[in-house]
């Protein structure tokens, strides 16, 4: 079949792979423009560009640049930005979302879903709609969530939508004969700054799930502590102190305890807990109060 691929993530390179290993052919590669990432401050290409062109397909950056290729279908994987309605009206698209639609149309779907405790979610093919992941449903596939990061996460529903996709395509009746979405909808928005930072009051339970989304922190006296790992203590820590039972740094909540396994202090490297606690001069001390002026990590 002749596709356009619309994507910009690590997230979406499986699906990429997945349709030239299938036999499609892929006429044209949609991504988002090269961007400054890390300290260096160079452009770097996005990594659907770089897989894009190890495998010899063209790269775009605008939609408008491929419609009129002959393409038979267009397929969007976490590509970043609206397709518009003028461009729907001329190229059918299907989406991989990475949910159980309608549950968690948005941004975020899987740090939402952890976020929310939910014991499952999964991949669904949808056909793109104007509006916002409203779109009928193709196919869909599921996995549980308990226990995984966001990054494990995500790459398993990355893996699982490359094989569905290539499934949907190759049957004539999940393509043509998508089902309507039914059920109360749930908007994944995206995670903001203050939503990964851990507080007493969350208790271990949701302590634990921003944890998962690996972009969490506590704030301690004058800074704050990146959380990588915990794990579950039953150690007697009043809540919102951090305390050492037997060496082990450990937070405590109104229900319980949690370990840190693995911590990054502000400006340094990921390390054992327990290393860092050797090194952490304030000793014994409350958590969790206090105002920090940046919160991006």
């Amino acid at each position: 079949m002749r596709l356009v691929f619309l994507g910009t993530p690590d997230a979406a390179v499986p699906t990429l792979r997945a349709l030239v290993a299938a036999g499609h052919e892929v006429v044209a590669v949609v991504t988002r423009p090269d961007r400054r990432r890390g300290r260096g401050g160079a452009l770097s290409p996005s990594p659907v560009a770089v897989a894009a062109r190890e495998l010899g397909l063209p790269v775009h950056h605008r939609v408008s640049d491929v419609v009129d290729l002959g393409a038979q279908w267009g397929v969007v994987v976490a590509y970043g930005a609206i397709v518009p309605a003028a461009v729907l009206e001329r190229l059918p698209m299907l989406n991989v979302h990475f949910s159980l639609l309608p549950r968690w149309r948005g941004a975020a779907p899987v740090e939402r879903a952890i976020l929310a405790g939910d014991e499952e979610t999964g991949v669904s093919i949808m056909s793109l709609e104007p509006t916002l992941d409203t779109g009928p449903v193709h196919a869909r596939a599921r996995t549980t969530v308990t226990g995984k990061t966001a990054g494990e996460l995500t790459s398993e529903l990355a893996t699982l939508g490359a094989a569905l996709i290539v499934e949907v395509l190759a049957d004539p009746h999940r393509l043509d004969e998508p089902v309507a979405q039914v059920g109360a909808a749930t908007y994944a928005e995206k995670v903001q700054p203050d939503e990964w930072r851990v507080r007493v009051d969350d208790g271990v339970a949701l302590a634990e799930r921003r944890v998962r989304l690996e972009r969490a922190f506590i704030t301690l006296p004058g800074t704050r502590l990146r959380i990588v790992r915990v794990s579950r203590s039953d150690a007697g820590v009043p809540a919102g102190r951090l305390e050492a039972p037997d060496g082990h740094p450990t937070l405590g909540f109104p229900d319980g305890a949690l370990r840190l396994d693995e911590v990054r202090p502000d400006g340094g490297r990921t390390m054992v807990a327990t290393a860092w606690w050797r090194g952490w001069r304030v000793g014994e001390c409350a958590w969790g109060s206090g105002d920090l002026p940046n919160l991006e990590p």
